[in-house]
């Protein structure tokens, strides 16, 4: 339990003279009453620890956050560039590829998740969400907002990196999209005997990030289509 002292002083405007030349007008005085302070008791939640291992957790040094919260219609479009048709069956496998890439959760501390992925399950059965806090990470849900992207993935990795080679007050990392899964799915191509090589792929990127985030990036051996932009003019999400 918290508490804090407030001084409660409101104002109280007394007659004062008149503004010379100026006899209608009056200047206010401003006189403090002085009153005893008061006690405000604030309640620490039942939620504190938790929200502060959390927070813990996702600022932890050289992890990240994997923005998978696309809309069903964005889902779409990602798939569409594959040539798939845009499917509950296809986005499942699709988000079962990406959360079940072994030792994931060693370069992403967070995920954010649509609606529905929250309440989905992967191909054999088990809860997306359940999986993801197998792999130590952090579950969240989308809101209203966005961060807009289209870079490439390896711009996106070089500027993070270039952020964290400065000494800083702050734990600068990164929530990437496409910059994350470009590759990624394009390597896939929906083929399930692609599944492995994309899980790779993926891990490469989460690996450059966490790199990154230490300030410790260099772009050696990045493919060419890691380093082709993203931006989309007029692109809706």
């Amino acid at each position: 339990m918290a508490s804090a002292s407030l001084l409660k002083s409101p104002p109280v405007l007394d007659k004062s003279d008149f503004v010379k030349g100026q006899p209608l007008l009056c200047r206010p005085a401003v006189r403090r009453q002085a009153v005893s302070p008061s006690t405000l008791t604030v309640r620490a939640s039942s939620y504190a620890d938790e929200l502060v291992k959390t927070a813990k957790t996702i600022a932890s040094p050289g992890r990240g956050i994997l923005a998978m919260d696309e809309s069903n219609a964005t889902c779409g479009k990602r798939l569409a560039s594959i040539g798939l048709e845009n499917t509950e069956a296809n986005r499942q496998a699709y988000r079962t590829l990406l959360v079940t890439a072994p030792g994931l959760g060693q370069y992403i501390s967070g995920a954010i998740l649509f609606e529905e992925t929250l309440y989905q399950s992967i191909i054999d059965g088990k809860k997306i969400v359940d999986v993801l806090v197998e792999q130590g990470i952090v579950p969240g849900i989308k809101v209203d907002k966005f961060l807009s992207g289209g870079q490439s993935e390896v711009e996106a990795t070089l500027n993070l990196n270039a952020m964290n080679q400065a000494p800083n007050p702050w734990h600068v990392s990164f929530s990437y999209a496409r910059a994350l899964q470009n590759t990624c799915l394009k390597t896939w191509g929906g083929r399930p005997e692609n599944v492995k090589a994309a899980q790779e792929v993926l891990l490469v990127r989460a690996k450059a990030n966490s790199l990154a985030q230490l300030g410790k990036y260099t772009a050696e051996g990045e493919s060419e289509e890691a380093k082709k932009g993203m931006f989309v003019k007029g692109y809706s999400y």
